[in-house]
């Protein structure tokens, strides 16, 4: 690796941020007037600064991203195998980002608002970060999103899933690869119609904080408009582990679908508690009772084991896909580390690669010059199909993927199976639909 600041100890990240966040009140950034930008790169590399939870509900999937961005440095400044540059639509990079060598700092977002903005803030005043990716929670997102706009660098992010990171929390300075609960609506609507029919009582588990909200919102938009009635919508807090005292109140409810919008941990032990409940072997209203998990991880499905078993739920992207972008992240990321990689994993990377790329086709790293040349970006190679960065909200629109758990996996990380894609076409909503719009406002440069 180029840059020992990425040694760093967890103890000195924490101490930093602590120092930091008692700042959060006012924000305020240090300025150069001699600089063009914030932390415009002088020497002879860029530093990216990645905010992963390394602590928290969303542990699993923040080492991941982690894995994943570490590859991407490698392969960005010309190391390794080249990963998916080597089937990436994009050919502009050909090592390092104009001229520059990519270094980086971590940050542990804690999957926690405050400690987040905290350690981004902290890698951008202290380490020079020109650009801040990661994380594994929409409110985690929208906070470090917010931050980084008003610090003048760009935000890639990480896994968030709340419509709210692109409808109205969308800021100019930040872009998402990943997928949204409108997309995931759109498409495990048709598909939970066909297997359950248009009769169904759901009752609905939700995480509650922006993710959750928005993943109620869209399954209970998009089941209703097939029939089904909601018995009821519960609030959960986020990292709860014993779900036994929600889950009781289902057996009596009159429903006969139970929607878990849970992610990370909390979905591993909602379900695995629902099941020891047995709720999967009870017949209402003369049906075979039902669990759907809108939103699915490799990380998650193999913590819950045998209990994910037929249940469906859809993914940004999986391992077993065969496109060649796909089998090119997989057998990159399989050799350095020795497994397959997550979702997580995947739409890192690709925010990483999508950055770069983007500088040098760019030929800078000034947010507004990036920014323009990731808005409309269309490509493919990278494990979704072709796909746009859509300019009004800075959205990825691509295929998306349901899945359910895999009746008789080969191994322990094929607890997955791709039961369809749903076309672009059908989960693509108006950039001024009610649910998502906002203002992404100007580009902010910063000094």
């Amino acid at each position: 690796m180029t840059d020992n600041r990425s040694k760093i100890s967890r103890r000195s990240i924490l101490k930093t941020g602590a120092v930091a966040g008692s700042a959060l009140a006012t924000p305020m950034f240090f300025s150069n007037t001699a600089n063009a930008y914030t932390n415009e790169p002088k020497g002879d590399t860029v530093t990216f600064g990645f905010n992963v939870p390394q602590t928290g509900a969303y542990a699993d999937e923040g080492a991941d991203e982690l894995r994943a961005y570490q590859l991407a440095v490698e392969h960005i400044n010309g190391e390794g195998d080249g990963g998916m540059l080597n089937t990436f639509s994009s050919k502009a990079l050909k090592g390092g980002i104009n001229g520059k060598k990519v270094a980086f700092v971590t940050g542990d977002t804690q999957t926690k608002s405050d400690a987040a903005r905290a350690s981004a803030k902290r890698m951008i005043e202290k380490d020079g970060a020109v650009m801040i990716t990661g994380g594994s929670s929409s409110g985690v997102a929208i906070a470090v999103q917010g931050l980084c706009q008003e610090a003048g660098v760009i935000f890639m992010a990480g896994l968030t899933h709340s419509n709210d990171t692109t409808g109205k929390d969308r800021r100019a300075n930040g872009f998402r690869h990943f997928f949204n609960t409108e997309m995931t609506g759109a498409a495990l609507g048709p598909v939970l119609k066909n297997q359950f029919g248009t009769e169904r009582t759901a009752y609905h588990l939700t995480a509650d904080y922006t993710w959750g909200w928005s993943q109620e919102g869209s399954i209970k938009k998009y089941t209703e408009q097939i029939g089904w009635n909601t018995a009821a919508a519960v609030k959960t807090p986020l990292g709860a582990g014993d779900f036994s005292q929600y889950i009781t109140p289902v057996l009596n409810s009159g429903a006969d679908v139970l929607v878990l919008n849970h992610y990370g941990k909390d979905m591993v032990n909602s379900l695995t508690q629902a099941v020891q409940f047995g709720l999967r072997d009870k017949q209402v209203n003369g049906k075979d009772f039902a669990i759907v998990v809108p939103l699915y991880s490799r990380l998650m499905a193999q913590g819950a084991g045998e209990n994910v078993k037929g249940i469906y739920g859809s993914t940004n992207w999986h391992w077993s896909l065969k496109d060649e972008g796909s089998k090119a992240f997989v057998k990159s990321f399989g050799s350095k580390y020795g497994f397959p990689p997550s979702q997580a994993a995947h739409t890192t990377y690709c925010q990483a690669l999508l950055y770069a790329d983007a500088c040098q086709r760019a030929g800078t790293f000034k947010p507004s010059g990036v920014g323009a040349a990731l808005e409309g970006f269309k490509f493919d190679g990278l494990g979704n199909g072709p796909t746009e960065y859509r300019a009004e909200d800075h959205q990825c629109f691509k295929d998306v993927l349901v899945v359910k758990g895999k009746e008789n996996p080969t191994s322990k990380f094929d607890v997955l199976e791709v039961v369809e894609v749903t076309p672009r076409a059908q989960v693509e909503y108006a950039h001024t639909d009610p649910d998502v719009k906002g203002d992404l406002g100007p580009y902010n440069d910063g000094a």
